[in-house]
């Protein structure tokens, strides 16, 4: 018993001292291994961005919808029968143009009569008048006289205006839409007869968010785009609402676009930017740059070919840009790629970026 008990002290005390030697051989060479590591750590390729000051303009961006600069349903005044169209769809039309004439012979009857009537009251206003004259006649015939003849002229002046509003004509020149109804057809004030539209210049209707709703005036200039159309247009708002709407929180402004050659067409859906202030020499980084933290931002920058990070304050945003209001000066490079896996005191190696 005493032998085995020997025998497995003297097995640890062996196992100890390998372990102590393979310790002291062994560490050192990792301890010199990884200092090695740290000092030979390949530097990061890196793009940067030398910082200079730029003008910066701060937009924001809304929806609206063309509309015509005038529209009209095109209908009749008075109930009838269609004699006769006078456009066809889709053509340009001038102000005054004829565009329906409805039946007229009744209406052209009465006139006939009425003018007869007229000319024989005349007649006897005149002769009343002489009579009067000449003490022959009382005053009271010469003004009954007189006022059958104002009675029969304004019946004929009713009976023109009736025989006018047999003519529909445009009441400004624009382009006719597609014809709702037919010759023969009997309409009444609630038919349409088709759409008039004038298109030369067109409104743009948007709205504006109520936190910019006091940073826009007349005059200024918006830039659209229509759905499926890449070509950037300008329009200038002429008018706004007085008010902000309860419901949407939102001012509605309409702004005036010339459409010379008719591409715009009235209804079609436009994606709006309004720009709302000019910031001159503003410093700005790209979005991916910045680095948010727990209540702070931050930045890279290049110092000495080692990556360090600056605080950061920011202002106005773009669509790829972001305003830097306090941190960085111009002429500072900022490492804008591979952000991730920066951290202080890193080397990197820059690639200039645009």
């Amino acid at each position: 018993m005493e032998k085995a008990t020997r025998s497995l002290l003297w097995l640890g005390i062996g196992v100890v001292a390998v372990g102590a030697l393979l310790w002291s051989r062994l560490a050192p060479a990792a301890a010199n291994q990884q200092t090695s590591g740290d000092v030979e750590e390949a530097p990061l390729m890196v793009e940067v961005r030398v910082i200079e000051p730029r003008v910066l303009i701060e937009s924001f961006s809304t929806v609206g919808t063309i509309r015509a600069d005038e529209q009209v349903d095109v209908r009749s005044e008075i109930a009838g029968v269609i004699a006769e169209i006078g456009f066809a769809e889709g053509a340009r039309v001038a102000r005054g143009q004829v565009l329906a004439r409805l039946d007229d012979s009744e209406l052209a009857a009465e006139h006939d009569r009425a003018v007869h009537r007229l000319e024989l009251a005349k007649l006897g206003e005149a002769r009343q008048q002489d009579l009067l004259a000449l003490g022959l006649t009382s005053q009271a015939d010469y003004d009954l006289a007189l006022s059958q003849f104002n009675v029969l002229v304004a019946e004929l002046r009713l009976t023109e205006a009736q025989l006018e509003k047999t003519r529909i004509r445009a009441p400004f020149g624009g382009v006719i839409g597609l014809r709702q109804v037919s010759r023969g057809a009997t309409i009444s004030p609630q038919t349409r007869i088709a759409t008039l539209q004038k298109i030369d210049t067109v409104k743009l209707e948007f709205t504006v968010p109520e936190v910019h709703a006091g940073r826009i005036r007349t005059g200024d200039t918006v830039r659209f785009r229509v759905r499926g159309s890449e070509r950037e247009l300008e329009g200038t708002i002429y008018a706004f609402e007085p008010n902000v709407d309860r419901e949407t929180r939102s001012l509605r402004a309409r702004a005036r676009c010339a459409n010379p050659d008719g591409s715009l067409m009235p209804g079609s859906f436009a994606d709006v930017e309004l720009a709302i202030r000019e910031i001159a020499d503003a410093l700005t980084v790209p979005s991916l740059a910045v680095i948010p933290e727990l209540g702070s931002k931050k930045v890279f920058v290049v110092e000495d070919g080692k990556a360090a990070s600056r605080l950061v304050e920011t202002g106005v945003r773009t669509e790829s840009e972001v305003q830097i209001v306090s941190g960085l000066e111009a002429d500072d490079r900022v490492i804008v790629s591979a952000v991730q896996q920066l951290r202080n005191g890193r080397p990197v190696r820059e690639r200039a970026t645009s």
